[in-house]
């Protein structure tokens, strides 16, 4: 049963954002479109207001709104990222807390970023995550845990549907930039597969950005993809031709380092965006990853660079089978992770709050 729009009209709802745009992934793909397509309204929260319901995201300052009026106002956590899992040994866990609170995005200095989470989580009447490795190191802290993932609807607008290739191969990768060094765990595999056939990777993303905290070390992507060996075609991510651009490729790809624990949290959010377009997608074997293709009854997923080179160049050789995995992945991610069904998560999120 959905939530109604007068079951929340009388709550005053405020939202700490990624950015006061609302234009971040993280904001226009989870609860901001979620609040769109309910007719929820919200403000952007200030701690010095009231309010009866607060939406933190991972931006928020944690050391200000694990103490929010306790008792008073109800507190959802949108937590999406694994930092729980994240040894403490880590230098950049160990740096986080420092490194926000110097560009004054914390009001207090927290040198254990993992206690502030902790005290986060705690706060919090709904802890909203991405993965259910994730969900078991939250309930250690909070009760109330929902596994939920992104909204694609605005960013969906092409459907694969010629799987021929040409002279050329061609890949596709979408991401943030800082993520870019992750197809640096393929590259040798890319530079044997072009000696074969040309290959060309087309990257979506975004062509400037900050290097440190969001707002320093400005860069161009060009300096990151310059380290890559094969062809490169750089497209600057735009929601209106993404799916477009990505959809004209042959086949998608998304390596992680398998040694890094924050990115081997990661959830299966950009493996449905691709299926979503049709598109086939080669991953490496994350839990998220490689647990999300065993129930589409897809073997795609690698955990060496020998696995790599041999999944890429079967589905290289053979229409067919690209087809086939396409087709199955747009019917999975449809069929388990439509739209409604997500929306009805978060329904289930402020139905526990009541």
């Amino acid at each position: 049963m959905k939530i109604m729009k007068n079951d929340l009209a009388r709550l005053r709802i405020g939202y700490v954002p990624y950015g006061i745009s609302l234009n971040q992934p993280g904001d226009r793909r989870r609860f901001c479109y979620y609040a769109l397509k309910r007719g929820i309204k919200f403000d952007i929260a200030n701690p010095s207001k009231s309010y009866d319901v607060v939406v933190v995201t991972e931006r928020g300052d944690l050391g200000v709104w694990s103490k929010y009026r306790e008792g008073k106002a109800k507190i959802v956590y949108d937590f999406i990222d694994s930092y729980l899992a994240v040894p403490r040994h880590d230098l950049k866990g160990i740096f986080r807390g420092l490194a926000k609170f110097a560009v004054g995005e914390n009001r207090y200095l927290k040198l254990n970023y993992w206690k502030a989470v902790e005290s986060m989580c705690r706060r919090s009447d709904a802890v909203v995550c991405s993965t259910e490795e994730q969900k078991k190191d939250i309930l250690k802290f909070c009760e109330n845990v929902h596994v939920i993932l992104d909204f694609h609807g605005s960013v969906v607008r092409k459907v694969k549907e010629d799987y021929s290739s040409g002279d050329v191969f061609n890949f596709a990768w979408e991401g943030l930039p800082c993520n870019i060094s992750f197809l640096y765990e393929i590259n040798n595999v890319l530079t044997k597969l072009s000696k074969e056939k040309k290959i060309a990777l087309h990257i979506v993303t975004d062509l400037e950005y900050y290097k440190y905290m969001g707002r320093y070390g400005h860069q161009r992507v060009s300096k990151l993809t310059n380290r890559l060996s094969c062809e490169v075609h750089l497209h600057e991510w735009n929601e209106k031709t993404c799916s477009d651009i990505i959809s004209k490729c042959d086949l998608a790809i998304i390596p992680i380092p398998l040694t890094n624990s924050l990115a081997v949290g990661k959830p299966e959010n950009k493996l449905l965006l691709f299926w979503r377009m049709g598109m086939p997608v080669v991953v490496s074997a994350t839990p998220a990853y490689a647990r999300t293709m065993q129930k589409c009854g897809l073997l795609m997923y690698c955990r060496t660079k020998n696995e790599w080179m041999e999944i890429l160049a079967k589905y290289m050789s053979n229409k067919k089978i690209r087809c086939e995995a396409g087709t199955r992945g747009r019917v999975f991610a449809e069929n388990y992770y439509s739209e409604e069904i997500i929306l009805d998560r978060w329904d289930n999120v402020f139905k526990s709050l009541m």
